[in-house]
């Protein structure tokens, strides 16, 4: 039993995982409805926000245009800038959830320690660290990006100074006047690093792969336009389909004409040639794959900071911790009284997967073995009533998230209808129908330059296979689950 906001409560119609972009997107589709299904939204955390919540480091910002980044239904006309910063998404997420009356249905502080499939019930029985809950239908919106990767450096433990995670900033470590290490030159790491390279002694950046740096057209948005916004909600409509429409684009460059991605190259070796004068640092910072083949990163004040005379650009990556600094892949021992982590996260492997266990009694993650799988993302055979937000083969490389969870979102409510229609406890996806579609999605992502642009990262699972992405257009991805194929599933 749980205690929720309209008291205890054992057993419930549905329930859906996380309260972040996914699980209000989920929340809101289902008041909206008009059906009036029972649900609850359970959440580890204090508050909804998800990574917009945790991730609290300098300079943290969205790389996708604000007009994009947010719910359809819910517009908001007060962005401050094109490209949102993480108090404005955070605050905005807030708003949302209270405008929908998710608090009402929203259980926080309460992680999810098993979920496990009971077959003579139908139900799900959900244990927490709030207690023991059943429910019909299971919707994990716990995110791909939601646990933070440390690489495993020998002598990390003997280190005598301060370490954390981007995602995880340690704001009661002042920084003013440290010597400060920072693992990974990801799109989190050039964010932070020109925030905090000001404040330091010495800030040292150990490099692992470079990434194509491409300027963040970043603009303020004026009081009078906000006004307008609010005023005439078409005008900010029309600059969200106008971004859609230009971002869908990419598409045809990332997996159809990758031969155009040549000119993008071209301006961005021109873009490093502009900032890094010196060769040597200049040839260390150009990478060897093709531009588009990891996420590119959108910065104007990276490479600035790296020419700074009081950051090093270490251009091999770290081999291992002393107990007064770290190792350079060469074996020079730098100096560092803080190391910060700037290493992403495990999108193929998310905790959630080790703690939902399914008809067969093996969990998620054991069901997978290191690559998973989905039905369009969302269904997964061997796990009646289950259903996945930003799942297998949903990432995106071109666009926003929050368009594919909507799409998730509609998608889900619609297998719940079929499975009420039919008056049934249960609908799983046929087995077939998912190896079919594994086996498209393999196919689709073969030529693509996330598959052949000739780098490693972290779209690919440790079977080697890249389970992450989602090959095509989103407006595909958004029909394909619009036609809602009953044939493909098993209502019991």
């Amino acid at each position: 039993m749980i205690d929720t906001p309209s008291g205890p409560v054992d057993q419930i119609d549905l329930l859906v995982l996380g309260a972040g972009f996914g699980g209000i997107a989920m929340a809101d589709r289902l008041l909206s409805d008009g059906r009036g299904r029972e649900f609850l939204v359970l959440e580890r955390a204090e508050d909804v926000g998800g990574t917009w919540r945790d991730n609290t480091y300098p300079g943290c910002a969205c790389d996708v245009p604000t007009a994009l980044y947010s719910l359809s239904r819910h517009a908001h006309p007060g962005w401050s800038h094109s490209f949102g910063r993480q108090p404005e998404i955070f605050a905005y997420l807030k708003s949302v959830a209270d405008r929908i009356g998710l608090r009402d249905r929203l259980v926080t502080s309460c992680e999810v320690e098993s979920a496990k499939w009971d077959a003579e019930s139908s139900q799900w029985v959900v244990d927490t660290s709030r207690g023991r809950i059943r429910a019909r239908h299971l919707i994990a919106a716990t995110g791909a990006l939601s646990a933070p990767s440390v690489p495993n450096l020998p002598g990390l433990e003997d280190f005598e100074g301060e370490v954390f995670h981007s995602a995880q900033w340690r704001h009661d470590i002042p920084l003013e006047g440290k010597r400060v290490a920072v693992v990974g030159t990801g799109a989190s790491a050039v964010q932070f690093v020109p925030e905090i390279a000001p404040i330091t002694r010495h800030l040292t950046v150990f490099q692992r792969t470079p990434g194509w740096v491409l300027p963040r057209l970043d603009r303020s948005i004026s009081e009078s336009r906000r006004r307008w916004y609010s005023r005439v909600p078409l005008l900010q409509r029309i600059v969200r389909g106008r971004i859609y429409l230009g971002r869908e684009l990419y598409v045809v460059v990332f997996t159809r004409a990758q031969f155009l991605l040549r000119f993008y190259e071209m301006f961005a070796r021109l873009y490093l040639f502009l900032h890094v004068r010196d060769r040597k640092m200049r040839k260390a910072l150009t990478p060897d794959f093709s531009i588009g083949c990891k996420r590119i990163l959108l910065t104007s004040r990276w490479l600035p900071a790296l020419t700074r005379p009081d950051v090093t650009l270490v251009p091999d990556a770290a081999s291992a911790a002393t107990a007064t600094g770290l190792v350079s892949g060469e074996g020079t021992e730098i100096p560092a009284d803080v190391i910060i982590f700037g290493t992403g996260f495990q999108p193929s492997e998310p905790p959630i997967s080790r703690v939902v266990t399914g008809a067969d009694g093996r969990t998620l993650a054991e069901h997978w073995g290191g690559s998973p799988r989905a039905h369009n993302g969302v269904t997964v055979a061997g796990f009646p009533n289950l259903f996945l937000m930003y799942g297998p083969n949903t990432n995106l490389g071109h666009s926003s998230i929050v368009y594919m969870l909507e799409s998730q979102a509609e998608h889900i409510g619609k297998l719940l209808d079929l499975s009420d229609r039919a008056r049934h406890k249960t609908i799983e996806v046929r087995g077939d129908v998912q190896a079919e579609y594994t086996d498209r999605m393999d196919r689709e992502l073969a030529n693509t330059v996330w598959n052949e642009g000739g780098c490693s990262s972290w779209y690919f699972d440790s079977s080697g296979r890249n389970s992450l992405q989602w090959p095509s257009f989103t407006f595909r991805y958004r029909e394909q689950l619009r036609n809602l194929d009953p044939s493909d599933f098993v209502v019991g």
